[in-house]
């Protein structure tokens, strides 16, 4: 099959983990022991992203085997990597973003909080199983943790939100929605600085939404996996 008609990818490679993950789909992103287990962790969770994508009005077709896969760049990853998280750009992620981007952005973002809404609605007053050594986070506590996270991605963008993480949950997320908009506007405007005032590296646009996304919808799909 022509690469042209294979879904490009990229692996992001640790010494513990590797992370495959969709070039052009942000959110679509899993991680195994190695790159074969990480591709096929990818295409197991293909369906569960295309549901997602379906509820933002965007078509996105998963693919079912690896010759559907075309394997773009190899990249290296830290400790970030083997803990269990993405944290090396894709080379594309340097592109400057226009208004199309943004809109296409915030349409898989947003379908992110909602999926994250609506798993802690069905996981309300129910139990999460634990993990083989009793570990894993109580609900609160992943609602927490998603929200300051996404918080802290939108200042290592270089935009600040307004007000705090606090309050019911759609008000938080209607809060960081708003907030990522508009830093998404500036990074579209070239108004965000490449670096901090300290000098630290400023995330890209297309890589805070690559990040973003992912950590939205894998502790949306951690709660549908861990309820009981």
């Amino acid at each position: 099959m022509p690469s042209k008609d294979r879904v490009p990818i990229y692996l992001e490679q640790g010494s513990k983990k590797t992370f495959a993950s969709a070039v052009e789909w942000p959110g679509w992103s899993r991680w195994g022991k190695g790159d074969d287990e990480a591709i096929e962790a990818l295409l197991q969770a293909g369906p569960r992203y295309a549901a997602l994508m379906d509820s933002a009005g965007l078509q996105f077709k998963a693919p079912t085997e690896v010759a559907q896969l075309h394997i773009t760049e190899r990249v290296e990853g830290g400790a970030t990597t083997d803990f269990g998280a993405p944290e090396a750009p894709h080379s594309s992620d340097s592109q400057v973003v226009d208004q199309s981007d943004v809109s296409r952005f915030e349409a898989i973002l947003d379908a992110s909080w909602q999926a994250l809404a609506q798993a802690v609605d069905g996981a309300g007053g129910k139990e999460l199983r634990k993990g083989p050594r009793g570990g894993g986070r109580e609900l609160a506590s992943i609602v927490d943790h998603v929200t300051a996270a996404h918080e802290s991605y939108l200042k290592t963008l270089g935009w600040k939100p307004k007000g705090n993480d606090m309050g019911p949950l759609d008000q938080r997320i209607e809060r960081l929605r708003r907030a990522t908009s508009d830093g998404l506007a500036a990074g579209a405007a070239g108004e965000l600085p490449a670096e901090g005032p300290r000098g630290g590296k400023r995330w890209s646009p297309r890589y805070f939404v690559r990040r973003a996304a992912w950590h939205i919808i894998d502790h949306v799909w951690e709660i549908d996996d861990r309820v009981t």
